[in-house]
């Protein structure tokens, strides 16, 4: 994975989060000519998803914006991580012995 995949991961994913309940919101409106044509069970079916269209894009633009919150989190691990650990081996080069390793020939 490289440095910059989450970030740009959670950035784009952060552009995209009422996008999804935009969308759902066009396709209610864009079958709305069809309710008149639908009946019984398909009926009933679209008339509860119709009412519940509001509900559903809030819900999936809430669920997409704590992906991108998990995202910016691990973003700020990773990178936090990869700064500790240049930190401590940068460290640990200091302390080494390297004159230590070298072998003496007979």
């Amino acid at each position: 994975m490289g440095q910059d995949t989450l970030s740009t991961l959670s950035k784009k994913t952060g552009t995209n989060t009422s996008d999804l309940g935009g969308l759902v919101k066009r396709l209610a409106a864009a079958a709305q000519p069809l309710e008149g044509k639908i009946q019984g069970g398909g009926h009933a079916a679209f008339m509860s998803f119709k009412g519940r269209v509001d509900k559903i894009a809030g819900d999936l633009n809430a669920g997409l914006a704590a992906i991108a919150q998990g995202q910016s989190g691990m973003d700020r691990a990773t990178s936090t991580a990869m700064a500790d650990m240049a930190q401590a081996a940068k460290k640990s080069e200091g302390a080494a012995n390297f004159d230590g390793a070298k072998f003496n020939k007979r």
